[in-house]
């Protein structure tokens, strides 16, 4: 979508369409700070009907085992990425399965890859639905907020995480992946830590061993452009062999209980380490306490890289 917008964009220059292309440029100058100062939520978009027939395909379903205070700010940690993200986009991205029912008084703001927001028509796109940039100043702005009520939802693996994204992977890039507990501990923002049951069924993907050719191209890729290009495929639309549609699997994305902790400007690396280690446990807690639950076996661990 966003290569389609920046083409539209240019093309209307060239038609008898220019002054749209024109105008949006002023805007677009006028109003370049917005995402990375909360962005701008739309609720007739969230709430559009396309979602909940989304939601309703797999199914998705959103399930909270905690009530959040709508006065404080929190970080959710969202796990797995899987390919293309489904689960955390219904979820949080849109009202489909009642995200404002479950929480009230709080609000959402996803993270979007930063150059995502130079893309002309995409950015406003993308912030009707809550996202923001995913850099520190961004992430700060909104966690600064006193008066509360708004989650950052971090996918704590990233791209490098979605390129081993299959069904029955339960191996996260979490191990290294430090940042987002700074960033809690300075701003005395709870964490919340959130698996997606099923986000990683969607796909099969081509098979990509670390030291093969396929993973070397697509890490060395994911370095230049900043996202990854797992090689994927599911089911068509009229048959089960092969096609690019994600298969029908069920996803509950559980909610955890809120991490506390103590503001403090400048964290020592080892209150870092330590929060850290908490934000996994809890992480394994939450997966081992719904795993049955979800058609998950039994012998089934978290693993992290």
């Amino acid at each position: 979508m966003a290569q389609c917008c920046i083409a539209v964009f240019i093309l209307l220059l060239f038609t008898r369409f220019w002054l749209i292309s024109t105008l949006y440029a002023a805007w677009w100058a006028f109003d370049w700070d917005t995402p990375s100062k909360g962005g701008r939520h739309s609720h007739w978009m969230r709430n559009l009907v396309i979602w909940r027939y989304m939601k309703d395909y797999f199914p998705i379903s959103l399930v909270k085992t905690a009530d959040l205070d709508p006065s404080k700010n929190y970080i959710f940690g969202f796990h797995p990425h899987g390919v293309v993200l489904i689960g955390g986009t219904i979820n949080f991205s849109t009202e489909a399965t009642g995200f404002s029912k479950h929480f009230p008084g709080l609000k959402p703001h996803p993270m979007m890859l930063n150059v995502l927001f130079r893309f002309p028509f995409f950015r406003d796109y993308v912030m009707s639905l809550g996202l923001i940039p995913s850099d520190k100043e961004s992430i700060s702005y909104v966690l600064r907020k006193k008066e509360g009520g708004n989650i950052i939802v971090i996918v704590v693996g990233g791209a490098k995480e979605a390129l081993d994204a299959r069904p029955g992977a339960y191996t996260l890039v979490l191990e290294n992946r430090k940042g987002f507990v700074r960033l809690a501990i300075e701003n005395g923002t709870p964490l919340v830590p959130v698996f997606s049951f099923g986000e990683n069924e969607l796909y099969d993907q081509v098979e990509n061993p670390k030291g093969s050719w396929v993973r070397w191209t697509q890490e060395r890729l994911q370095k230049i452009m900043g996202f990854s290009l797992p090689l994927f495929y599911a089911r068509g639309i009229f048959q089960y062999t092969f096609g690019f549609i994600p298969y029908r699997k069920p996803i509950f994305t559980v909610v955890g209980n809120p991490i506390q902790l103590v503001k403090k400007h400048n964290p020592s690396q080892d209150e870092v380490d330590e929060l850290h280690k908490r934000y996994q446990e809890a992480l394994c807690k939450l997966f081992e306490e719904h795993k049955l639950k979800y058609n998950v076996p039994e012998d089934t661990h978290l693993s992290f890289v």
